[in-house]
């Protein structure tokens, strides 16, 4: 991977710095991104010198991605910067947890609009370059994306409204890019990581640990973002991994669970006789997935 360049953003802590970490180990130069309102010290800069000091390659972008012309600037910046753009890591975040009845309009935009549009802003200007850059060439760019979705975008989560559904459509948004995107030879997957984070470690139990191993370290995901990210991943795309301690499990797509017919048409009688046997033998909300942990994030 050396010489490969790569965006992280929401990389000054938490997976995003780890996550960068990792790459820039393995030879990739990196803008490392994390949002720094007001002027205050960004802690992308302890990150991108950590990674000059071992020997990397790193810059510092403090724009906000779900901004638009600060996106673009994030992808401009990589291209004017190392040359070129090969792996998006699209990692930022924010919480703001409530009952979907106490949830305020503030609380459900911010979280849509960091997560979601901030995923989307990042990948319209790059996806933009990797097309022209392939058009140009007349051969695939072969470049990656990592997108960060949530099994609470699997299987929502209570207490998340707006959490679960911005992962649940940067899940969708990854499909879609990995279809959309394909011709020019980009990757596009997503990981749902279970991780000890700033948003995550004043909730219970994500200090687990197995004999001295930390099970939700951020560690314990950059390795598969980085294979994600790499020329060996060249089959990969459109694929969803939860990935926490010593696991990764590949998350097959949506299946048909039962189908129903009539020899004429439907009514709500015969819906009825058909649909309420069926719902009094299984759990109406049963999603088929067992957790080992209960996943809070």
């Amino acid at each position: 991977m050396d010489g490969k360049v790569a965006i992280v953003t929401g990389a000054g802590q938490g997976l995003g710095r780890a996550e960068a970490l990792e790459l820039a180990r393995q030879g990739v130069k990196v803008v490392v991104n994390d949002f720094s309102p007001g002027g205050s010290e960004n802690p992308a800069e302890k990150v991108a010198a950590e990674i000059r000091e071992a020997g990397g390659d790193a810059v510092v972008h403090s724009g906000d991605v779900a901004d638009w012309n600060s996106a673009q600037a994030l992808v401009h910046q990589a291209v004017d910067t190392f040359g070129s753009l090969d792996i998006l890591v699209n990692n930022a975040g924010v919480l703001r947890d409530r009952m979907i009845f106490n949830m305020s309009e503030e609380e459900w935009d911010l979280v849509i609009r960091v997560h979601l549009k901030g995923h989307f802003c990042t990948l319209r200007h790059a996806s933009e370059y990797w097309r022209n850059k392939s058009k140009e060439t007349s051969a695939p760019v072969n470049a990656r994306v990592i997108n960060t979705s949530s099994e609470a975008g699997l299987l929502g989560s209570a207490g998340q409204p707006n959490y679960a559904s911005a992962k649940g459509g940067i899940l969708q948004l990854t499909l879609a890019v990995a279809q959309g995107l394909r011709a020019y030879g980009v990757n596009a997957n997503a990981i749902a990581p279970r991780a000890r984070t700033q948003m995550t470690e004043s909730l219970g139990g994500f200090d687990a640990t197995d004999d001295g191993f930390e099970i939700f370290s951020v560690e314990n995901v950059s390795p598969l973002v980085t294979f994600l990210a790499s020329p060996q991943a060249a089959e990969i795309s459109g694929q969803l991994f939860i990935v926490y301690g010593r696991k990764i499990t590949v998350v097959a797509g949506p299946a048909i669970d039962e189908e129903f017919s009539v020899d004429d048409k439907w009514t709500p009688d015969n819906v009825a006789s058909e649909l309420e046997p069926f719902y009094k033998k299984r759990t109406p909300l049963s999603t088929g997935f067992v957790m080992e942990y209960e996943p809070v994030s």
